[in-house]
């Protein structure tokens, strides 16, 4: 029995890539809306603690 091993062209694969639609709406979707991140969170309680709430 002989082994067929396959070699991938990966700079061919790499022409040939298109990234699904899902994937560019989820990029177009964040980078469209201004997103609250932790640092945002932890600055507004510090705030808040500042204020005395």
């Amino acid at each position: 029995m002989t082994e067929v091993i396959t070699v991938i062209n990966f700079e061919e694969e790499l022409k040939n890539f298109k990234p699904s639609l899902e994937v560019e709406e989820a990029e177009q979707a964040i980078y469209n809306h201004e997103l609250t991140d932790m640092t945002d969170v932890l600055q507004e309680i510090l705030q808040d603690m500042k204020r005395g709430m």
